[in-house]
């Protein structure tokens, strides 16, 4: 499989963060100074991608996304992430990529190396990030499972991947792939 028009990242970060029981909506919440989706987002335009889209939804992030990463609203993005991958998937295939690497807002310790990794990994449709025995995020889907995915539902492409093993690599990944979902879940970053 030969990458020809490129690979883009696609930063779902449209979700309400409900567990979050902080002052703000925990995208927004200071983590060493900066707010914890711009660690997922600096840590994903460094990835030397072809192109960054932040797909949004219940908080504008417009203002901490850098210059040339793109920004989708997903107007329906309390119906489940499915709809913020759909989101991306679609701007994606407007613009001709051939694949998409795909990581979530809330995760401020998934490193470049780590988006890099799994974007390099080509050699099934799906490639998957590692993290000890631990699969996480980021993601790679080559644009021939594209209309395989859910668009709706809060299952993104976990589904997939367990309904089709024999089209995913696993890609050992450095980092921490934890979510920040609760205050609790802060608290264990600072």
């Amino acid at each position: 499989m030969q990458v020809t028009k490129g690979t883009a990242g696609v930063l779902l970060a449209a979700g309400g963060g409900t567990r979050f029981t902080g002052p703000a909506h925990k995208l927004l919440i200071p983590l060493d100074g900066r707010p914890v989706v711009s660690w997922a987002i600096d840590h994903a335009a460094a990835a030397g991608l072809d192109a960054l889209v932040v797909v949004t939804g219940a908080v504008d992030l417009t203002a901490l996304v850098p210059a040339g990463a793109a920004v989708v609203h997903n107007p329906g993005w309390a119906s489940g992430q499915a709809t913020s991958l759909a989101a991306g998937i679609g701007w994606a295939r407007e613009l001709g990529f051939d694949a998409v690497v795909v990581g979530l807002g809330d995760q401020p310790g998934i490193p470049p190396a780590a988006w890099a990794a799994v974007a390099a990994a080509i050699a099934t449709p799906i490639a998957v990030a590692r993290y000890g025995a631990v699969r996480g995020h980021p993601v790679r889907l080559e644009r021939s499972v594209w209309d395989r995915l859910p668009t709706d539902g809060d299952a993104g492409a976990r589904s997939l991947v367990a309904a089709s093993p024999e089209l995913v690599t696993e890609v050992a990944c450095d980092g921490d792939p934890a979510d920040v979902d609760t205050v609790e879940d802060l608290a264990r970053w600072r």
